[in-house]
């Protein structure tokens, strides 16, 4: 029984992890971990300045809708 506990907590765990992943909701936290990795002279952005850059990033491309 204790197995089988291990087994589900660890699925649950990594499908969590993937649905954040795929949904953009541990962008910030990937972003950390790649700045971390790259050792730049700038500090990181704080959360709210990421989301923002993000949502900047998204929305000042030209819509080719029309």
């Amino acid at each position: 029984m204790r197995d089988a506990r291990k087994i589900t907590a660890r699925f649950l765990r990594r499908f969590w992890r993937g649905l954040r992943e795929w949904c953009g909701d541990a962008a910030y936290e990937s972003y950390l971990r790649s700045r971390g990795v790259q050792k730049s002279a700038a500090p990181p952005l704080t959360a709210t300045e990421f989301y923002v850059e993000q949502l900047d990033r998204r929305y000042s491309r030209p819509n080719r809708c029309c």
